[in-house]
């Protein structure tokens, strides 16, 4: 008998609002990653998504703390209701930041039998104090691979970020706010694509090919 090495078809896609998360990755007070998400989520919202940022203030440490640490149960619960996700990370030392990195780190492959990151899509932006560069988004993309996510192509990379928003916190308008517009457009698009099928997009034969086995052996050791 031939081995099944693919699975049916994914059920239809859900009808509610895409639900997305967003994370930025400073504590200052006047944040530029927190406005530039803030303007992100309004962006989301008005094309129908919604939304919900994280405030990394007071999460510990990866390890630091266990896992039972109120925050960083309100950021698992908050992973695993979204369906799309949104980093955002100010450049520093020309990496991301220790808040951004360790709000992933927080995060984890699998819990239990979940595994709440994969097949979810993700939208990767940074802001920068001078020129624009692209090193923090590279690494959250190198992130989000590992983490299983779908990232979409586009990307925002703010320069000179404490020039683009106003007195009122505002985004102005600009080239730097049309990408961001982009980016998030792009991530509902995808988010609408992939939810409901995430299971059957990530589904790999060597790890249902591994559970077989697994599973024979369990039932093999009853069976003594």
């Amino acid at each position: 008998m031939r081995r099944r090495h693919t699975k049916s078809l994914p059920p239809k896609a859900s009808s509610h609002a895409p639900r997305i998360l967003l994370l930025y990755g400073s504590l200052r007070e006047r944040s530029f990653s927190r406005l530039a998400v803030e303007e992100g989520a309004r962006l989301l919202e008005a094309m129908g998504a919604e939304t919900r940022i994280f405030n990394p203030r007071g999460l510990p440490l990866a390890d630091a703390e266990d896992a039972s640490h109120p925050k960083v149960q309100e950021l698992r619960e908050l992973v695993q209701w979204s369906e799309g996700m949104v980093w955002c990370s100010p450049e520093r030392h020309g990496a991301m930041t220790g808040i951004m990195k360790t709000q992933i780190d927080w995060i984890p492959l699998s819990i239990g039998a979940v595994r709440p990151t994969q097949g979810k899509t993700l939208a990767v932006m940074q802001v920068c104090g001078g020129s624009q560069s692209f090193n923090a988004v590279n690494q959250l993309r190198v992130l989000g691979r590992w983490m299983r996510m779908v990232t979409i192509p586009n990307q925002s990379s703010v320069p000179k970020a404490f020039m683009e928003f106003d007195d009122n916190d505002r985004m102005k308008p600009s080239a730097y706010y049309d990408r961001i517009v982009d980016v998030m457009e792009e991530l509902v698009k995808f988010t609408l694509l992939v939810r409901g099928r995430s299971d059957y997009l990530t589904d790999r034969y060597s790890e249902r090919k591994e559970s077989a086995a697994e599973l024979s052996k369990r039932v093999n050791q009853r069976s003594i």
